[in-house]
């Protein structure tokens, strides 16, 4: 492309881009806007129905094509499966769905955008959805939100069927790559790029429509970029893998793996696509080559679908070979095989639940400002939690009574008192920067930093019947300590001393202090109790 054929069609280059930018704009405003007004309602739904590879399918279908984007669909997927809120194998049929879903912006673009040239009137829309977003209330005013995305939509569509008409003259079919196998493969490479940069394959998928409209390239090429389209949205979806659990980047990966598995069937469903078109509708390839384009999309990623649904099982443990459970820093001991002799297995849970103690211990010191503790990570440390707490709950002990019971019932205390401490950690981490930053709670910060120390330095020398004297002689000093505390904050809000949201900051950071030293005292005393327990076998 010359600096002169710039300089001629600048307009209808910045008719194209600036289209293409509208286009993105409007999907991206109705996105937002269909999730503030149904995104609880669709993640509810997809958590809901899915219960198997099928209905997976089916929800992943229909909130795709309601919220407008397969990678939002496909982010969840990964977020619930992350959560254990759907299992890895039922949120594959999400995926599988989720792919059919996206097409359906192709079939409106065409239906409203090509054949009923609604752009003008789309302005209109626009407008009056502005008026909606500024001067209405609460939903009605997220509706008049999405009806003006929506309608950015085709007056995008618009603007660029506009701009790539006036590269007909210049460009053509035969300056792109030639319908070969390695052409196709390189206008699949395009699409990618494509995707990749706009991160939308929606509006891929509009400008090769807008291309195909405007004869600047051929049925075959724009076939075989919509191909690549699919296959560089993939990348929403690894993203959001990134320091998510093993069965949550299973789920990422699993849709990059289905997306070029399916790619590499459309390439070469192309040309029999063609020849059955050209015997059921043989004006269709020439006179609705875009009704076509969509009808190839839809057509690929459907029978992709029917192919690999009733092998998900399968697809499945491919993948679990591809991407192999790690193992944990935290439950290397917990073998599946010494579930046969409980006394073992109950070992492994308290070796596992003594390094889980200490990296949580450690968290909350590093936390409070402690230079000789570490942060850890505390989605690691949480997936390491509930995979002890599933194995615990697979062990099958005989009898109720006698050590061994007694060393389960305490180590499940122990660890129950664990998620909640790691919640307090977690969620509430502003809490504990209110007590380490704040002068007045210097003396109970240093309190609590001083009794982690020694719990785990008795427990790293095995001093086990100091850890819950510790622990509660630390409890019944900071509840001493912190009594007057609240008096006295209250009384400063109300002399005006403290504004109220800053009293409340330090409320709060009293509160989760003293729910930290309650937790500390309890896994203490159960861990303790499950070591006595031992020592009765």
């Amino acid at each position: 492309m010359t600096i002169d054929f710039l300089v001629e069609n600048h307009e209808s280059i910045f008719q194209a881009i600036g289209g293409l930018g509208l286009f993105l704009l409007g999907i991206i405003i109705l996105t937002d806007g269909l999730h503030i007004l149904a995104g609880d309602t669709m993640r509810s739904a997809l958590i809901r129905f899915t219960r198997s590879p099928l209905s997976g399918a089916i929800t992943g279908f229909i909130t795709t094509a309601m919220l407008r984007s397969s990678s939002a669909t496909t982010v969840a997927a990964v977020g619930f499966v992350g959560a254990g809120l759907i299992g890895f194998s039922e949120s594959l049929g999400i995926i599988f769905g989720a792919n059919i879903g996206t097409t359906i912006t192709g079939w409106i673009v065409v239906l409203l955008g090509f054949k009923l040239q609604v752009g003008n009137i789309m302005m209109i829309v626009v407008f009056f959805g502005a008026l909606l977003r500024l001067f209405a209330k609460n939903k009605l005013a997220t509706f008049g939100y999405t009806i003006a995305g929506f309608s950015l939509i085709f007056v995008g569509i618009s603007l660029m069927q506009q701009g790539m008409s006036g590269f007909a003259e210049f460009i053509a079919p035969e300056n792109f790559p030639p319908d070969t196998f390695f052409g196709r493969l390189k206008l699949l490479a395009i699409g990618v790029v494509f995707t990749l940069i706009t991160q939308s394959s929606s509006a891929g998928v509009a400008v090769a429509l807008s291309a195909l409209f405007a004869g600047t390239i051929n049925f075959e090429q724009a076939a075989a970029m919509v191909i690549g389209m699919d296959v560089g949205t993939t990348i929403t979806a690894v993203l959001a893998t990134i320091g998510q659990s093993v069965e949550a980047r299973r789920t990422g990966f699993s849709h990059v793996i289905y997306n070029v598995m399916t790619a590499i069937g459309a390439v070469f469903l192309i040309t029999p696509f063609m020849i059955l078109s050209d015997a059921l509708f043989p004006t269709a390839l020439r006179d609705n080559s875009e009704l076509a384009l969509v009808a190839f999309h839809t057509t690929f990623n459907f029978i992709g679908l029917v192919v690999v649904l009733p092998f998900t099982r399968n697809f499945a443990k491919l993948m679990m070979k591809i991407i192999p459970e790690e193992k944990s820093l935290y439950t290397n001991t917990l073998d599946i095989a010494l579930l046969k002799q409980p006394s073992i297995a109950l070992t492994a849970i308290q070796n596992s639940i003594f390094i889980e103690i200490i990296a949580l211990f450690g968290h909350i010191n590093a936390v409070l400002g402690d230079s000789d503790s570490k942060r850890v990570n505390m989605r690691q440390l949480q997936h390491a939690l509930d995979k002890t707490h599933m194995y615990i709950d697979k062990i099958s002990l005989s009898s109720q009574k006698g050590a061994q019971w007694e060393r389960l019932v305490s180590m499940i205390h122990t660890l129950d008192h664990m998620q909640r401490l790691h919640e307090r950690c977690e969620e509430e981490e502003d809490r504990a920067i209110t007590i380490r930053d704040t002068k007045d709670f210097t003396k109970e910060r240093d309190i609590v930093v001083l009794a982690i120390q020694s719990i785990m330095e008795s427990m790293e020398g095995k001093k086990w019947h100091n850890m819950y004297k510790i622990a509660d002689k630390t409890k019944s000093l900071l509840y001493k300590q912190l009594k007057p505390y609240r008096i006295s904050i209250v009384a400063r809000i109300a002399r005006g001393e403290l504004d109220v949201e800053e009293g409340t900051d330090y409320l709060e950071g009293i509160r989760w202090i003293k729910r930290v030293s309650w937790h500390l005292t309890r896994i203490s005393y159960h861990y303790e109790q499950a070591l006595l327990a031992t020592g009765k076998q």
